[in-house]
């Protein structure tokens, strides 16, 4: 066994990996025009048996990715109404896909859950540093700064600020 493949055995249990595989999911389901439903189920079923592409998820992380990519799925034309009032100067056809699909990700934990922003924001700007161009993670994290502000001040309580290192799901190990 290599060892990228001994590393990607053992299974990720945090939000950060969920967050990612949703991202994957998303992002595949969005180029190939497929509904995010069955990507989720292949991408799964490639994970499970050992696909190195995906890196194995704990069962609570990947309870956790497929509550984010039902909500979006859901939540999309509200997601996207959103991104189009916060952004400015860019029209979905000029941003790179790849970092649309982050701010969908996580404007849907910002709006739709009781994550605190700032964990949310700090994995969405490692997504796009991850995935993205050179300057994917400036964009993403001054896109979602400016939309927790704007949640703020809405009268959407503020959820509580957390440490910056990621907290691991339960039964899970932190990065």
């Amino acid at each position: 066994m290599t060892r990228r493949r001994e590393k990607a055995a053992a299974p990720v249990g945090t939000r950060r990996a969920a967050r990612e595989f949703a991202f994957r999911v998303l992002f595949e389901a969005d180029r190939g025009d497929l509904p995010m439903q069955s990507v989720f189920t292949r991408a799964e079923g490639a994970m499970r048996s050992g696909d190195d592409t995906f890196p194995a998820l704990s069962e609570d992380a990947l309870t956790f990715a497929q509550e984010l990519v039902r909500g979006i799925s859901a939540a999309r034309p509200d997601i996207d109404a959103t991104l189009r009032r916060t952004i400015r100067g860019w029209s979905f056809d000029q941003m790179a896909q790849t970092d649309l699909n982050i701010l969908r990700l996580a404007t849907f934990e910002m709006m739709h859950t009781s994550e605190p922003h700032p964990p949310v924001i700090e994995s969405a700007v490692r997504i796009a540093r991850k995935f993205g161009g050179d300057d994917s993670g400036r964009f993403v994290n001054g896109v979602l700064a400016g939309l927790s502000r704007a949640l703020n001040s809405r009268g959407q309580p503020a959820p509580a600020a957390q440490p910056e290192a990621e907290a691991p799901l339960p039964d899970g190990e932190p990065e």
